[in-house]
């Protein structure tokens, strides 16, 4: 059954922007795509609990706010993927997060079907981060997940997906990320009790290690 679309009707641009993004799970699902394309079956996984009639009215919207395509890759598979301006709520979506965080958690909560969550939010912070002086690419393996972390003349991203010849390897857990992202442990003790490095290319791990530092600041 389609659900059926509600407006504010209002001048107010928040109240405009609420009438695009603000259904349930249409933030989570722009939250996941910013992590690269993804298949509807990957939104579905991740969003955990969300039905597939509703997650298809909700792709339906995306598609007709101009904030997401649809279309089908090289090898026929049909994928989603921000357009341009569904890349723009990377900066909303991160400020949910940081204020998220300030929030108590919920005492029944579950972690989402895939980590994907975690690109919008770290690939975010390293943006506003990262610095000239950093240029690398590394793989971020969180619990068996692998991200792409890539840092170029002034600019950076993640993306879902391993590195092809990574300078740096890191394998860590959703958990401590999350702790440390909620102000519960320190960065150092992330670091030391919560991480483990590969490194393919000596000393790039010392600029890894700067701007991963530098983007959990941003979280303060």
């Amino acid at each position: 059954m389609k659900q059926k679309t509600r407006s504010y009707n209002l001048l107010c641009p928040i109240s405009r922007t609420l009438d695009h993004v603000g259904d349930r799970w249409t933030l989570l699902i722009l939250r996941d795509l910013h992590a690269g394309p993804a298949r509807f079956k990957d939104l579905q996984t991740g969003l955990t609990g969300i039905a597939s009639n509703l997650l298809s009215d909700r792709l339906n919207a995306l598609e007709s706010s101009g904030l997401i395509q649809k279309y089908e890759s090289e090898f026929g598979v049909s994928l989603y993927s921000l357009t341009e301006l569904g890349e723009e709520t990377g900066p909303l979506i991160f400020e949910l997060a940081r204020f998220g965080g300030r929030m108590p958690r919920p005492a029944k909560s579950r972690r989402p079907g895939n980590l994907r969550t975690v690109a919008v939010s770290l690939g975010t912070a390293i943006k506003r981060a990262v610095g000239p002086e950093h240029d690398f690419e590394a793989t971020l393996m969180i619990d068996g997940e692998a991200f792409r972390m890539t840092a170029r003349k002034g600019s950076a991203e993640v993306r879902a997906g391993a590195a092809e010849a990574p300078d740096v390897v890191m394998t860590t857990s959703y958990d401590p990320i999350m702790a440390l992202a909620d102000g519960e442990i320190e960065q150092s003790q992330f670091f030391s009790e919560h991480v483990a490095l590969d490194v393919n290319t000596p000393g790039k791990e010392a600029e890894f290690f700067d701007l991963l530092s530098r983007s959990m600041r941003e979280f303060d």
